[in-house]
């Protein structure tokens, strides 16, 4: 075994969600994953309000001026318009891939259904669970005891290095699978928490390490050995099909109530821009009072802005969960090529 092998760890190279290093991370994770998009979305709102509001008093702006004031609304009003109709639009996509003919969704249905089988064959259950974080739990729970069995087969091996090499790969799935165990117990799909858990945990990384190991010392381990690695590698492929089949699904829900969403707020957002131009229609000047004039066109502002912040609230989460799983299976595109634990030149 080549220097390489030992000097690197066996470090994921995967998106590891459930890790945090500090204060920073966890803020980034939950406003990117983990937070309920409606609220990111209020918060959103919430600090443009304040923000209009602040450069008020600063001085930055005006609202007193009828003519920017009534163009502002006009623009608010056809991009509000614009909005809603790309949303609808991107509804229309996601239930065209919903229609489907006969032929079509019993071919469906037969593959969903040969998949179950391999899952109950190889967590050897009777019935493989309806919930999709059950399933998933169930798998992950799987991966965990053919770790152990690994570890367990390789114990008294005679290459101190091969021993040591399975030794902190058999550890570090151990810890993998039971961070992500611990979330999926207290969780419900529907909720992305039990998503995140999913995505977080790098089953290309740990199937890249275990067909690497099974090719380079499958001939000189033991039967017992070669047996829980071929187990293992069947159970992390099967866990890569079913995390993107029900990311998919999620996506898909995720999407749909993002269409919901912004049509609920795109009614108020046109007649709060409506508003905001009605307010300064008047010939002698705004029908409010000065005092509290930067208070109701800041509000205002605000609910103009709404169906753009469900915007930017969802496409973070949609677009960070698609970039951190863009391969399938043990394609590491955030790995160096030169990178362990395995030499990667030519023999």
């Amino acid at each position: 075994m080549g220097s390489s092998e030992t000097d690197e760890t066996l470090e994921s190279y995967g998106t590891e969600i459930g890790k945090r290093t500090n204060s920073v991370t966890r803020v980034r994770e939950w406003v990117l994953v983990e937070g309920d998009r409606l609220f990111i979305a209020s918060l959103v709102s919430v600090a443009v309000f304040l923000l209009f509001l602040s450069m008020n008093e600063i001085g930055i702006i005006s609202f007193a001026n009828d003519d920017s004031i009534t163009r502002l609304a006009g623009g608010m009003i056809a991009g509000t318009f614009s909005l809603v109709t790309l949303v609808v639009s991107i509804n229309q996509l996601i239930l065209s891939q919903e229609f489907a003919s006969a032929g079509d969704a019993r071919e469906q249905l037969e593959s969903v259904m040969s998949f179950r089988e391999d899952v109950s064959e190889t967590t050897d259950v009777a019935a493989s669970p309806a919930s999709p974080s059950r399933l998933l739990e169930l798998l992950v729970e799987t991966i965990n005891e053919q770790a152990v069995a690994l570890d367990d087969a390789v114990s008294e091996y005679d290459d101190a290095e091969v021993r040591e090499l399975i030794g902190r790969y058999t550890n570090s799935i151990e810890e993998s699978t039971d961070r992500v165990d611990d979330t999926l117990e207290h969780t419900q799909f529907g909720t992305f928490k039990a998503v995140s858990a999913a995505v977080g945990y790098d089953a290309a990384w740990q199937l890249y390490v275990a067909r690497n190991l099974r090719g380079r010392y499958g001939e000189s381990l033991p039967d017992d050995a070669v047996d829980a690695l071929d187990d293992l590698i069947g159970t992390l492929e099967l866990f890569n099909t079913t995390r993107e089949h029900f990311k998919t699904t999620y996506l898909q829900k995720e999407l749909t109530r993002f269409s919901q969403l912004t049509i609920y707020c795109g009614v108020p957002a046109i007649l709060g821009a409506m508003t905001l131009g009605f307010v300064y229609a008047d010939l002698t000047g705004p029908t409010i009072s000065a005092v509290y004039l930067p208070f109701v066109a800041s509000a205002l502002i605000a609910v103009v802005i709404s169906p753009l912040a469900l915007l930017v609230a969802f496409i973070l989460r949609t677009a960070t969960v698609t970039r951190r799983t863009a391969s399938v299976g043990p394609m590491l595109p955030q790995k160096d090529p030169d990178a362990g634990p395995f030499d990667v030149t030519d023999d």
